[in-house]
């Protein structure tokens, strides 16, 4: 029997600037700042082979061509990538809504950031937000302190009631770590341009069924120097996770 992601297109959100990380990666595209002596979206790219995800889309944006030329339609990994370069930013919704033509054909897709990396189940997560039947599954880790990345609020069954933004209170709480599940109707509430999953849409479409699915493995960005020195010390670690499909379940999902 095939894996519930045979088919699942998973979307890759490559565009940014990462204008943080310019002290120590000038002149790359975030995602292709090197863990070790291999870029860092090919963490990614080989954490979803390894979980039978085959079908990327990534949506990029500065430096794009570094990023095609690089990883071109995916042969090397075993993988069929397309691309949806975006003319100018559009933020994390915009760019998923700039890449609708690639992906209206699917119930649902994945998502993830493509500057940080989270040891997680994958196939599980997709099978929860099915099970949900959800417009939005998000991952989420509980931190110490939120305060770079803001607080999912979760109520009974899993549902999110609300967020915090960053930057408002430093205490501990889930945050989003940046992998969602959605399912197609997600467009009807994505406007074209430049827009927010975290400022523009999660807020709109919490009566539409919002769920949340804990992950307890490492989870690291590289937005800043710091954060990016430590993944440097964590790579061998990092790299391993990436290249072993987890055994363990997660909730929500099948039992």
């Amino acid at each position: 029997m095939n894996a519930p992601s045979a088919d699942t297109k998973v979307v890759l959100l490559v565009g940014g600037l990462g204008t943080r990380l310019r002290s120590v990666v000038p002149d790359t595209a975030k995602p292709m700042a090197c863990v070790g002596d291999r870029p860092f979206l090919e963490l990614l790219l080989l954490q979803l082979r390894s979980q039978h995800f085959r079908r990327l889309v990534l949506c990029t944006g500065f430096r794009s061509r570094d990023v095609e030329t690089r990883f071109g339609g995916g042969n090397q990994w075993h993988l069929e990538i397309e691309y949806s370069s975006e003319p100018s930013p559009l933020g994390t919704a915009g760019a998923i809504k700039f890449a609708e033509p690639l992906l209206r054909s699917s119930d649902d897709f994945m998502v993830m950031n493509g500057d940080s990396f989270m040891d997680i189940d994958l196939q599980g997560l997709l099978v929860a937000h099915r099970n949900f039947q959800g417009i939005a599954t998000l991952a989420v880790t509980y931190q110490q302190s939120q305060m770079r990345y803001g607080t999912v609020l979760i109520g009974p069954e899993s549902r999110v009631s609300g967020f915090i933004e960053k930057n408002v209170v430093a205490s501990s709480g889930f945050v989003n770590a940046g992998i969602y599940v959605f399912s197609s109707h997600i467009f009807d509430f994505i406007p074209s341009g430049l827009s927010s999953l975290e400022r523009d849409v999660f807020p709109k479409i919490l009566s539409h069924g919002v769920y949340a699915v804990e992950q307890r493995g490492i989870f690291i960005d590289i937005g800043t120097p710091e954060d990016y020195a430590r993944a440097q010390e964590l790579g061998e670690q990092l790299y391993q996770a990436a290249s072993n499909s987890p055994a363990r379940r997660v909730p929500g999902g099948e039992s």
